[in-house]
Parts: structure tokens; sequence; C-alpha cells
């Protein structure tokens, strides 16, 4: 078996503004792949375009529509496409009945349905590819409890099961698929939705770029190897 390389791999990356988005689109394209870089702001983006072969589209991954034109784009660009990363994500951290009907709606909209469009729109052309990998962006909360997370925590259940069930039936076309289930990020995810600046939490968190080496690291596995769910924290130093 053999490491396969990142290099020449044409990958679509969701939520790319910033955080592990932004973090993965220029950790891949330092690695040689070409990268379709996809969020709702364009200007927020800006940056990316520099960092190699990029292509930045602006789209709403809660719009089905949005989602293939984004995608058409990425292929148009580069000719194909071989690689999902289903990253984009909301959160909220608040007791179930504070939370409002529209929180509820946006968070599942953005992590589920996000997610479903994003990988309905694509997997025809990873499929055209002969052989690809689906990365989705989870979170800890898939398959840990905590209060104050109730809706978030089973969108972000539900990303674990809608990827391992696209494992099982892809495998046959040579899709493999992994769920990555990170704990705390140092990003400005939930910021004033539960979350303060400047919390000593921070401390204990893993940093984007931990996330966007963990997504280089899969794709860069032999083809006969499946990592499945990979689960990450931080390592509190010595």
């Amino acid at each position: 078996m053999t490491d396969a390389s990142v290099e020449n791999r044409v990958v679509i990356v969701t939520g790319a503004s910033s955080g592990v988005g932004e973090a993965a689109v220029r950790a891949l394209a330092r690695a040689g792949a070409r990268v379709g870089a996809i969020a709702r702001s364009v200007e927020r983006m800006a940056d990316l375009a520099g960092e190699g072969e990029v292509e930045v589209i602006g789209a709403d991954v809660r719009s089905p529509a949005d989602m293939e034109r984004a995608v058409t784009a990425t292929v148009d660009r580069f000719g194909r496409l071989d690689t999902i990363v289903a990253n984009a994500g909301i959160g909220e951290y608040v007791n179930f009945l504070d939370q409002t009907a529209e929180a509820a709606r946006d968070i599942v909209e953005t992590n589920l349905l996000g997610t479903v469009w994003t990988i309905r729109a694509a997997l025809p052309h990873v499929i055209a590819a002969g052989r690809g990998d689906i990365v989705v962006v989870s979170s800890v909360a898939a398959v840990m409890d905590s209060a104050g997370e109730a809706v978030y925590a089973a969108t972000k259940a539900a990303q674990k099961s809608l990827a391992g069930c696209l494992d099982l039936e892809l495998r046959a076309q040579g899709i493999r698929v992994t769920t990555l289930c990170p704990g705390g990020i140092r990003t400005r995810f939930a910021i004033g939705r539960g979350r303060e600046e400047g919390s000593a939490e921070f401390d204990t968190m893993l940093d984007p770029e931990d996330v966007a080496a963990a997504i280089l690291t899969v794709l860069r596995q032999p083809p006969t190897v499946r990592t499945t769910v990979w689960g990450m924290s931080h390592l509190a130093e010595e």
C-alpha cells in the first residue's frame, strides 16, 4: 500500500470564509490541490484566491440551487471533482426552550440539510471521477451529550449517521466517507450565541489548522484504508 497524494485533487470546501474551512482551503492549496472555496461571503474569502489554484464561490449551503451552481463553477474551472469537504456549520449554546424557532431552523438547515445539498450536488461528479473522498466535519457533540446543545448536537449526530450510511452505500464505487468529530475549536463559532470572546475555555481547544491537518491525513490514506469516524481533542501541554 502507498499513501495517496493530495496534489492535483479537485476539492470543494464549504464554510470556507473562516475557521476550519478557511484553514482547510489553505492547507489543501499548499499541498497542491485545486479547490473550490464555498461560503456566503465572497469578500471574506478574497485572500484565499492567492493561495494557489483556488476558485472562490459565493453560495449558501442551505440552497440546493446554490450548491448545484457552486459545484458547476468548480468543475468548469478544474474539469472534474473528486473530493468533498462538507464543513459549513453553525451552533448556539442555549437551553432548549429558550432557543427561538428561527435559530433552531437555521441550525438544522445549515448543518444537516446543508451537508445533504452539498453532497447531492457534488456526488455525481465524484462518482464520474471513479474514486474519491467525502469528509464531513461533524463534532464531538455527535457522540457526547451535553446540556445546552440539543438541536446542534442532533444535527451533528445526524451528519455522522448520514456519512456512515453513505460510506457503506458508496464503497463499491470507490468512494470513501469519513466523519471528523473534533472537540472545541478556537474560532468565532457561536460567539455571541452562548460562547464569549476571551473565554478561558479557548485554552483547551483545538486550532482550526489541527482539523485541516486531519482532513489532509484522511485524504492521504491509502485507498484501501478507511478511518470512518475520527474523534479529536486538544492535548494539554505539560
